[in-house]
């Protein structure tokens, strides 16, 4: 089977932790992966090594996905090396630690700067790749969120309320893209990634108890990722990974 007839994944941070794993996870199930990066290219460029290393097929784009120019010319780059689209997984986010409740510690250009990575990045890729996924039986989308956009609590306060924007706009673009497109969204509780470096301590108190007495790791979200990009009867939801946190 040559490239042009595989699924092809198209993984927005996809060189790092949750990203990472996924993108391997696709590759070993038979997609060929586009890892979209801005700033982690020794991480995309190792993350592709290791991929083509088991014989897989992978490649890496340097893309600012807040820039919805770029977005389009990264999507043309993927069918060009590929042939098609078939998933985008929504992954790349950003976050500011900041004390939850100190309402002047958030400045505007934070709002700026995590809506625009967390929200309007997504929805640009998600235009951009519409009409390649309309192309693909079976076209996908797993957005994803974080279990702070269900509780409104997580590492900052815009975080909370840009991923909590993510999982409505799940729902609006489920709508708008089906039938031929589904569109999910993943909302993880507490994961072990190097977004919680140095702040494991705060990383146990959002979670709580948790009842599966246990921190995802990025394998266990990358699963999650895949089922619901293959769920054939699944759209507009938003599916809880957190290990019992929400109970």
């Amino acid at each position: 089977m040559n490239s042009s007839q595989k699924a092809v994944a198209v993984i927005t941070g996809g060189g790092t932790g949750i990203g990472r794993a996924t993108s391997e996870k696709l590759a070993a199930a038979g997609c060929a992966v586009a890892i979209v990066y801005s700033r982690s290219d020794v991480e995309a460029n190792n993350t592709v090594e290791a991929i083509r290393a088991k014989g897989q097929d992978a490649i890496s784009i340097r893309s600012d996905i807040a820039d919805d120019a770029q977005v389009r010319r990264m999507m043309a780059v993927v069918v060009e090396a590929f042939g098609n689209i078939t998933y985008l997984v929504n992954n790349a986010g950003i976050t500011r630690q900041l004390p939850f409740a100190d309402l002047d510690a958030i400045a505007d250009d934070t709002w700026d700067e995590l809506f625009a990575g967390n929200v309007k990045g997504a929805f640009n890729c998600c235009r951009a790749a519409a009409p390649y996924l309309r192309a693909m039986p079976d076209g996908a989308i797993v957005n994803v969120g974080s279990i702070a956009g269900e509780t409104g609590y997580g590492s900052s306060l815009p975080y909370a309320v840009s991923k909590a924007a993510l999982h409505g706009m799940t729902k609006s673009l489920a709508r708008v893209l089906a039938p031929e497109i589904r569109v999910n969204c993943i909302a993880p509780g507490a994961v072990e990634t190097r977004w919680w470096s140095g702040n494991e301590v705060k990383m146990r108190q959002l979670s709580g108890n948790l009842p599966l007495q246990r921190i995802s790791t990025p394998e266990d979200i990358a699963d999650s990722i895949w089922l619901l990009l293959t769920s054939r009867s699944m759209t507009g939801q938003i599916v809880k990974a957190e290990n019992g946190q929400t109970l």
